[in-house]
């Protein structure tokens, strides 16, 4: 008996000690952290169910719109149940108690997006993580996934899956969905894949009468409405006036054949031209140009009227490498793709790209961040490199940047086409082949054609994958079978954003974030939802880390000294900080939100003696990645139209911005 009395004070005076505290952190008018954690508090998503009183125990309160994001103030028991009160923000502003059977607790602000399902078997939501490790155990994961598939396909049910992706692409740029990520797990397949296996909580936003059938009808009808924007890039240095000149008079060719199909009004030309940087030669005249915007090209003779001044410098500039990234990046920027279904660029040119660690480069920018926003853009971009015997040095390098550039997940390789040798009949071929595929697209989309694979045919046999597909002989050959998958792609978006397409509605599940046949392709980028405060506190710490690693490059022993000192300045606790010489920088500087997340960084990994046995040129690089990041961080804060809130009533600094996983340090 005294050991039972003495287990009830004990349990007694835990929980006067939990009340205790909540109620103390409720006088402090902040919300309730998370176990464990200094910076992070606790958060809830809605359910459809929810409803918020006045106080615990009441029997009417408000329906609340479902998904909604609430920060946890106080949590108390009343009849027997758990109530939570909340607030859309941090600021102290409590509006209520909901019950928390009704809420999901959700410790990572991550949510995921779906890719565009071009090239892959769609996403399956599981009713356990089991089901899924079966599949990718497997030695022919195709074999035992094919029954469920064709469950799927002939019934839409099986008893492993919750539910499936939708058949047409939700953009979600246009419209935002929440699919929260409540616990992540990486394992590695048989094939030799390193998967992510996520429960999430599907929590799309549907809107009043949204319909998420679709029928054929009305998808026919959406695709007579596509309409593609497509813009050459161009490098107009010395040496590039004849395949100015070919490109001037294949899109001549192309006009003709459109006016006489009638269908000029659904394909839109534009072209921008690139040179170097002015600070070096200012007689080149200009770094970028527009000169045709496809938004406002009235027709053939307004384009070519726009470009007739266009020709190749005849001043060398400072070095073979050019800034055709300050050109894509003009594209991307100044034109409003918005407009358009289809979205292309053509870049053109017979030299590397000026690096991001360049003096002459203009944007500060690495292939790989310029491909990130052709992505967020929804613009794929091809790659004509002409490999002039003048060029022969720079062959292998500029190869490396431009496939690394052109890279498309829809179809799974880089949209690049070499022209040895520079040869300008090859290059006529080559970019006559691509304006050739994609106005015929255009043409059967125009009188309502599904093109193969698209959700009219969701039933068909999946395209063969890249590895058995037979590699073309020709660039012409490749550029028109990457051309139709690419398009097919950019329609499938069109039509989710037309149609309304909404993601599924509320469960919990377990989901791949690769497709489970063909492990090589991604179906879901994780984006982590920083708040404004977030993304400035780190894109600060990564500046800090930047000035820190570069003064290590004359010192390296002082970068962890100057790291320890940004960490107390940032409002961490000097006195927690371990002085040994292993403490790595993500305890240092970066904040406790991209603690847990699952993904392997170069950054929060890092330790004082693995920098110190890094080469110089191995930090140089490290350093260079990380200034990318920054100007990431600058364009996300700019970009004033993909911030969301999640809660309304919530302050203004409240709201998100979802920063893809990939950009995180």
């Amino acid at each position: 008996m005294r050991n039972i009395h003495t287990l009830f004070i004990a349990l007694s005076s835990s929980l006067l000690m939990v009340s205790a505290a909540s109620h103390a952190q409720a006088l402090l008018n902040r919300p309730m952290l998370q176990e464990g954690k200094t910076t992070l508090y606790q958060r809830v998503l809605t359910t459809p169910t929810c409803k918020l009183f006045a106080k615990p125990g009441d029997q009417t309160g408000a329906s609340q719109e479902a998904f909604s994001r609430f920060y946890v103030y106080q949590r108390q028991q009343n009849a027997g149940k758990n109530f939570v009160e909340v607030g859309p923000d941090t600021t102290g502003k409590k509006i209520g108690w909901l019950d928390a059977a009704c809420t999901v607790e959700w410790k990572m602000q991550m949510s995921l997006a779906f890719t565009n399902p071009a090239n892959r078997n769609l996403s399956l939501f599981f009713k356990d993580r089991v089901s899924i490790e079966k599949i990718l155990d497997s030695t022919d994961p195709a074999l035992t996934y094919a029954p469920i598939l064709e469950r799927m396909s002939k019934t839409g049910r099986d008893p492993l899956v919750v539910a499936r992706e939708p058949e047409l692409f939700v953009d979600f740029r246009k419209n935002f969905y929440l699919l929260p990520i409540l616990k992540a797990e990486e394992v590695m397949s048989d094939g030799g894949f390193n998967v992510r296996l996520l429960e999430v909580a599907s929590v799309s936003r549907q809107e009043p009468n949204a319909n998420p059938a679709v029928s054929p009808q009305v998808v026919q009808s959406s695709i007579k409405a596509f309409t593609a924007g497509v813009v050459f890039v161009i490098d107009s240095t010395l040496s590039m006036d004849p395949y100015i000149e070919r490109t001037r008079s294949v899109i001549k060719n192309i006009y003709a054949r459109m006016e006489k199909e009638k269908l000029d009004d659904k394909v839109k030309f534009g072209l921008v031209a690139f040179r170097s940087a002015l600070s070096a030669v200012p007689a080149i005249e200009y770094n970028t140009r527009l000169y045709a915007d496809p938004t406002k090209v009235k027709n053939g003779a307004d384009f070519f009227e726009k470009i007739k001044d266009l020709k190749a410098t005849k001043i060398s500039t400072p070095k073979f490498d050019e800034d055709p990234y300050a050109g894509v990046k003009e594209a991307l920027e100044k034109i409003n793709w918005n407009e358009f279904g289809g979205r292309y660029i053509v870049l053109i040119t017979d030299a590397g790209a000026l690096d991001s660690k360049d003096p002459l480069s203009t944007t500060g920018l690495d292939a790989q961040a310029v491909r990130e926003l052709a992505k967020e853009k929804g613009v794929a971009l091809y790659v004509l490199h002409l490999k002039t015997p003048a060029g022969a040095k720079n062959h292998q390098p500029a190869q490396r940047q431009y496939e690394t550039l052109s890279f498309n997940s829809i179809a799974n390789r880089p949209l690049y086409y070499p022209v040895n040798a520079g040869q300008v009949n090859v290059f006529g071929d080559t970019i006559a082949t691509l304006g050739e595929s994609l106005v015929s697209q255009i043409k059967q989309a125009s009188v309502g054609e599904p093109v193969a694979g698209s959700a009219l045919n969701a039933a068909s046999p999946p395209p063969p994958t890249p590895a058995a597909t037979p590699a073309p002989s020709t660039p012409s050959a490749a550029i028109a079978r990457d051309a139709a998958l690419i398009g097919h792609a950019m329609q499938l978006a069109y039509l989710g954003s037309v149609t309304g397409t909404k993601a599924p509605p509320f469960f919990k599940a377990w989901i791949s974030d690769r497709d489970l046949v063909k492990q090589n392709i991604p179906t879901t980028e994780v984006r982590v939802l920083l708040t404004k405060a977030q993304l400035s506190d780190m894109s600060a710490a990564v500046k800090e880390i930047v000035e820190a690693a570069n003064s290590s490059l004359v010192s390296p022993t002082a970068m962890f000294e100057r790291l320890r000192s940004v960490a107390a300045t940032m409002g961490r606790d000097p006195n927690q900080l371990r002085q040994g010489r292993t403490e790595n920088l993500s305890k240092l500087v970066l904040g406790e939100y991209l603690e847990g997340l699952p993904y392997k960084s170069d950054v929060l990994g890092l330790d004082e003696e693995a920098w110190k046995s890094m080469s110089v040129a191995a930090q140089t690089q490290f350093i260079i990645r990380l200034n990318t990041k920054l100007r990431q961080y600058q364009s996300f804060n700019e970009d004033a139209s993909s911030w969301v809130s999640l809660a309304k009533g919530s302050d203004p600094s409240e709201s998100v911005y979802p920063v893809p996983l990939a950009s995180l340090p």
